[in-house]
Formats: C-alpha cells, structure tokens, sequence
C-alpha cells in the first residue's frame, strides 16, 4: 500500500473519529433530560445544567487533551474513546441512586449535581479527543491551522447528524437506556479501531482498550435485568418515551389512585373505586356547562386523562382534544377510560389551533408540565388564536396553579392580566378558598359571566384578583422567571406526598 494511500486512510480515520465523538457529545447532552426530566423535570433549570455541565466539561477535554498531545504521553487517543464508552455504559446504573441522593438539595442545585455526577466523565473524555486529532492531524499534513479548521468543521457536521438523528428517528424509536447503550458500544468500537492503527503508527494500545471493552460489556450484563414495576404501594403499569418526555402510568394502592405522570408532573389521576375525579380544578370545569347550558360543542387544549372531555360528553357536550404527546393520548384511551366525543388531535397547540376553522361555546386551556404552564402558551398572541375559535357567547376556561399572595402571586396576575387583554369579562376561581398556593381557574368572554344560583357552588369558589400583573406577550414573557418559586414548591409538595423514590421509578 502506497504512502498516499496509508494518508488517506489516517485521514479517514481521523474525521471519522471526530465526527462520531461529535455525535456522542450531542446526543449525550440531549439524553441528559431523559435521564434527569423526569425526577426534576425538563425546566430551564435542567437545560441550564445541563448545558453548564456540558461546557465545563469540554473545556477541561479540551485543556486535557491539548496536554496530553504537546507532552506525548502514553496516553493515547483510544484510550481516552474507550474511558468515553465506559463511563456513558455506567449512567444507567447509577442515575437512580445519584438522582436520589442528590433530591435533598433542592431543584437548581439538584439538577445541576446531577448533571455534573453524571456526564462530566465521558463528556471530559469526548472533549480530548479534538486536540489529540488536530495533533495526529497535524504531524501528517502541513497545516496546524487547516487541520484544526477541518477538525472542527467534521466534529460540527457530527454533533449535526447525531442530534438529528436522536430527535427525529431513535429517542421515540428507541427509548434513552438503549441509545446510551448504542452510544457506549459504538464508542468502545471506534476505541478498538483507533487502537489498531495505533499499533501500527508504532502504540501498543490493544490491551487497555480491550479491558474497557470487557469492562462496558460487564457494566451492560450488570443492566440487563429488567427494572423494578413495584415499590412499596405503588406499581408501574406502563411507561413510554416520546419526542415530549417520559410518560408513566402509576397505581397508588393504598389511595386507590391512578396516576398519570409525564416527566416530573402529575397530569391526570382516576379513583380507582369509583372512577371518579381526584384533582379538584377538574371537578369545577366539569360543571361550567352550567353556567352555558345552551353550549354543545367544546375545544380541551391538554388531554391529560381524558376527564374533562368525558365530563362534557355526558352533558351532550361533543369535545375536540387537542394533546401534544401522542403517548399521553395512547395512556389516556388505554387506562383512563377516555373515548373521544370529538376530534383527537396530536400536535403542538400553537400550531394546530391555526389550523382549524370551527368555533366553539368552550375551550379548555390545560396545559400543564414540570410543575408550570408551558410559556408560551399564555401570550397575548396565543389567547388571540383561541377568541378567534371562541363563539360570541363562548366561555373560556384556564387551568393555572399558582399562588394567592406575597410575590409568588404574580404569576397568577401576569396570566389575569393578559386575558384582559383579549377579553372584556374575566373572573377567577380557586379550587381550596384561602389557600396560599392554590389551582386557578380563571374564566374569560366576551360577555359578562354570571355565577347564576344553579352553580351557587361555584360562587363559593370566586376569588378576587388583588392587583393586574405583567403582560404576557411572545416578545416580552415573564412566566419564565415568574413561574420559578410554583415551580419549586409543586415539586416538594409531589415529593412529600409520594416520594423521591416514584419520580425514580
């Protein structure tokens, strides 16, 4: 084989390694809110760690493995591949006891050690690679700068395709546990491949890079039973992964409660006994017929389990739902008893209340994940998109958790606020009168909107806002920072009540 020919193959083999450390990096950080989402919910809190892990740990890669290639230690590139595959092998055996260990910290310092426990090795590991390429690179061609340059450009085109890949075909596909375990063994792979060539530019690397090799293939044995379905009085009954998040169904035995969970939020439960309701601000939407007996058809934007719809269909109320995570829609048909009365569309809200052209005399807005409403779903712009769905006598109704006083409240007045916007009558209900922390329903028309003496009960229920909050506008949201301590205290109040171990499960 002639010298170019070797050349082209070391090249190769080179921007081959890069592009799939490129790969691995990205989809390890995209496969950190699997791990970590559903015990502290995928919140901007755990996108930040994620991302601040991610950095320090490339940065100090990047120092590593600059070091190792100035100083031409023994320490050869393979190893740092295979230190990559062994320690992304070990984060499913260890998230759970780490996640558990570090829930007594808190949300923000909670997420962050997390993240930091978990990916800092073979993140630290992936960043080495780049700096030992650009060297091997270097001393085969003339160039630092051009080798660096290409370097880099193959590890982006890498990092593009793993992402990708990840979110358009295998997360849904697959499930995060078994792509961290293609991850790991691809890596180990390509480890055993740059060994041997290793060996042939004049490194005996084969040996430590096929004990990591056997040391992953224990660690994936050590994996293979199937995980725990019971724990205390709980039972898993189905779980499944989509594009939006990880979606549990639990039954609480000793309750008597099933529960519908997606990430780290509940988002619908069924008495067991009676098939009833058991979250609160569901029995005071299914009665707002009341307040509009001559309504017939309804728009739910937020599924759940399915009870609000029923609820309307046996008031003869004909329901179109509107759910983002098709798995949810899959859990509530299978085990919450719901049957559509209406439409059941899969899509994102914003854009799928573009698409349609009914008018409606309800719409329930419900949307509810990782202990807050999605932001951008409370915007003056959004609210425009639903008035322009709304019949002229239609009712509005908007699920909020939120506080009732000091400046956590302000979330709550921010949402208040901005359906005045669009609409000239407004008025709220809580579900637990005097509550601090509190379910809102706020009701929202064009009309003014009597509490008339057949839904006396829910007069009960009225709350007067005491001052208008911020606008909520897609330009300007301030539910990002104002949803931060309702953020916090769901999450103890979940975790007092059922326990760190459930959100592990």
């Amino acid at each position: 084989m002639s010298e170019e020919q070797l050349n082209h193959q070391n090249r190769l083999l080179l921007y081959g390694t890069v592009t799939i450390s490129g790969a691995a990096v990205m989809m390890l950080e995209l496969l950190g809110t699997r791990i970590i989402g559903p015990f502290y919910g995928v919140s901007l809190y755990v996108w930040s760690s994620l991302i601040s892990v991610a950095l320090i740990a490339l940065a100090l890669g990047y120092y590593l493995g600059g070091l190792v290639a100035d100083k031409q230690t023994r320490f050869r590139l393979s190893y740092a591949i295979a230190l990559a595959g062994l320690t992304t092998a070990v984060i499913p055996l260890v998230s759970r006891p780490i996640l558990l260990w570090t829930n007594d910290l808190g949300l923000r310092a909670g997420a962050f050690t997390s993240a930091l426990l978990l990916f800092t090795l073979p993140l630290t590991c992936l960043g080495m690679v780049g700096p030992q390429v650009i060297a091997l690179a270097a001393r085969r061609r003339a160039g630092v700068g051009m080798a660096a340059g290409s370097v880099f450009a193959v590890s982006t085109v890498g990092s593009v395709v793993g992402t990708l890949l990840l979110g358009f075909f295998l997360l849904p596909a697959l499930g995060s546990r078994v792509i961290l375990y293609a991850v790991s063994a691809a890596l180990i792979l390509l480890a055993l491949v740059v060994a041997l060539y290793e060996r042939r530019w004049g490194h005996a690397a084969v040996g430590p890079v096929a004990a990591a090799a056997i040391a992953t293939g224990a660690g994936l044995w050590l994996q293979a039973d199937p995980e725990p379905t019971e724990y205390e009085g709980y039972r898993l009954v189905y779980q499944a992964e989509s594009h939006y998040g990880w979606v549990r169904v639990v039954d609480d035995r000793d309750r008597r409660v099933r529960w519908m969970l997606s990430d780290a939020s509940v988002i619908s439960a069924l008495r067991l006994d009676t098939r009833g309701p058991v979250l609160s601000y569901q029995k005071i939407i299914a009665d707002l017929p009341q307040l509009h007996p001559e309504g017939r058809n309804a728009l739910l934007i937020g599924l759940g389990g399915g009870y609000i719809a029923m609820a309307f269909a046996g008031q003869g109320i004909a329901t179109d739902a509107l759910e983002l995570d098709p798995e949810v829609a899959k859990a509530a048909q299978q085990y919450f008893l719901y049957e559509p009365s209406g439409a059941l569309l899969v899509g994102d809200a914003r854009y799928e209340i573009r698409r349609l052209d009914q008018q409606y005399d309800f719409i329930v807005h419900d949307c509810f994940t990782g202990g807050s409403v999605p932001s951008h779903l409370l915007s003056v712009e959004m609210l425009r998109d639903l008035d322009r769905l709304l019949k002229d006598d239609g009712l509005l109704a908007l699920n909020f958790v939120g506080f009732t006083e000091g400046p956590e409240a302000d979330a709550a007045a921010a949402v208040y606020r901005t359906l005045g916007e669009v609409y000239p009558h407004r008025l709220a209900l809580v579900t637990i009168p005097g509550a601090a922390f509190n379910d809102f329903v706020f009701l929202a028309s064009r009309r003014p909107i009597s509490l008339a003496s057949e839904a006396a009960w829910l007069a009960a229920h009225e709350y007067s806002m005491p001052a208008e909050g911020e606008l909520i506008t897609d330009d300007f949201n301030p539910l990002e920072r104002l949803q931060v301590a309702k953020a916090e205290r769901y999450r103890a109040l979940l975790l007092d009540r059922m326990g760190p171990m459930l959100l592990a499960f």
